[in-house]
């Protein structure tokens, strides 16, 4: 019998391998686990959220109700201080505002659920009603001046109405709708028929607006125009035409004003200068430099105590960075970026020429008067003297604004792929259509007469 003995059950060449070393196997990390890896497909995932459909949809409507609820606060905030001494209550420019946001709440919702077709049929009555009310501005007794600009109607008591707010979102409707009509019949090709009447109507819209004074408002209208041509397709060679003619006309309007021309020179100033010409602008710095990276707290300013002038309407971006810092100034402009894509991509992606004339005409107004406004805080561009949309004080720059964001909001459900989704988002039975609701997700069954189920 053999010394050693197989054990049962055992095969010699395990028997064999029992004094050896058994290799060491390096696990392999499985593909898809390292950090590129998760990487990348957190950026797809990204990619195909920022596809779907109703992405526009979302960004508009959440973008616009951000920056309208952070105006309200940032409003409440640097304007308690000046409604106090004017021996007011501290929220008294906070509630009107509320109560314009409430309005323009319902402009918005109505807007957004009107059809495309109603859209432009508004389009005339609105620019009619808008000429109207700028003519009445300039007639004596009627219109109202305030800080140099008639371009005021009172409506008793408190409230006024600016109508060159308006005619920025008369043009946009009355020029998609033309732009549109003359694109469906070939016409936009030749110049005469892109330039007339458009331009002559832009034109008299700011010959109304230039009589009060207002040169902020012209500069916004002029850039939707420039908007609405580019969306037409207008050769580059007109615009560098156009634009050197524009040019020497706001030269000779800035060179014939003393009050602008001082403006100019506050372009990156530092000091107050002579006769504090540049005190708004260099306070407007102060405040922005003073609010570190989360700023001194909501409603711990200090420029708002009479530092700042304007500082709840124009000069309120320099507020909100002193109280909020860099993080609250980034959030704004984050959300305006938000709001200008979401507009591009609703006007690159219809089919319907209206639609895309009037979405690219609204997203330039936002966007051009957002850069203005916030490129005059920062020092980098002259005081234009033009409220952050949505964001600053003034029900009559709020309204047409709000309806325009319920513009871009019908437009992006009107998408085909959108209304797809949303269609298959609605059920097509439940309780509002059947009249009977289920409190429960058992399965009704008749019961017998035994009592069994």
């Amino acid at each position: 019998m053999p010394a050693k003995q197989m054990l049962p059950g055992r095969r010699p060449s395990a028997v064999k391998a029992q004094g050896r070393k058994r290799p060491v196997v390096r696990s392999k990390r499985p593909a898809g686990r390292g950090p590129l890896a998760r990487l990348r497909r957190t950026q797809r995932q990204l990619q195909k959220a920022w596809d779907r459909p109703l992405t526009a949809y979302y960004l508009i409507f959440g973008s616009s109700l951000l920056i309208i609820v952070l105006g309200l606060v940032m409003v409440y905030s640097a304007s308690m201080i000046k409604a106090l001494q004017l021996g007011l209550g501290d929220a008294y420019f906070f509630k009107k505002q509320f109560l314009a946001a409430l309005i323009g709440g319902v402009l918005l919702l109505a807007a957004s659920r009107m059809p495309v077709k109603l859209h432009r049929a508004l389009s005339y009555p609105v620019l009619a009603g808008t000429l109207f009310l700028m003519v009445l501005v300039q007639v004596p007794g009627i219109g109202v001046s305030i800080n140099g600009n008639q371009n005021w109607i009172s409506l008793g008591g408190p409230f006024m109405l600016q109508p060159s707010e308006f005619g920025k979102l008369a043009l946009i409707l009355w020029g998609a709708d033309l732009l549109a009509r003359k694109g469906d019949k070939g016409l936009l090709s030749q110049w005469k028929h892109l330039l007339v009447p458009l331009v002559p109507v832009a034109f008299l819209l700011l010959g109304l607006i230039m009589l009060g004074g207002d040169m902020g408002t012209a500069m916004i209208l002029g850039a939707i125009l420039f908007g609405l041509l580019w969306l037409a397709g207008a050769p580059t060679r007109m615009f560098v035409g156009v634009l050197a003619f524009a040019g020497a006309i706001v030269a000779l309007l800035i060179k014939t004003s003393p009050h602008r021309m001082d403006r100019l020179e506050c372009l990156g100033a530092t000091e107050p200068g002579k006769n504090d010409l540049c005190w708004q602008a260099v306070h407007g710095i102060y405040a922005l430099a003073s609010g570190g990276w989360f700023g001194s707290g909501l409603g711990a300013s200090v420029e708002k105590w009479g530092q700042l002038p304007e500082a709840h309407t124009d000069f309120i971006f320099a507020i909100t960075g002193e109280e909020l810092g860099l993080a609250g100034t980034l959030s704004v402009l984050a959300l305006f970026a938000a709001l200008g894509y979401a507009g591009i991509r609703v006007a690159g992606r219809t089919e319907d020429s209206f639609v895309r004339f009037a979405a690219g005409g609204v997203t330039t107004w936002i966007t051009a008067q957002a850069v203005i406004n916030i490129g005059a805080v920062l020092g980098l561009l002259p005081i234009a003297g033009v409220p952050l949309p949505l964001f600053s004080y003034g029900g009559s720059a709020l309204l047409p604004t709000m309806f325009a964001v319920g513009l871009l909001i019908a437009f992006a459900r009107e998408e085909p792929a959108a209304r797809a989704a949303l269609a298959m988002r609605q059920p097509k039975t439940g309780w509002w259509r059947t009249g009977v609701r289920w409190k429960s997700m058992r399965r009704r069954v008749k019961k017998r007469p035994s009592g069994e189920r």
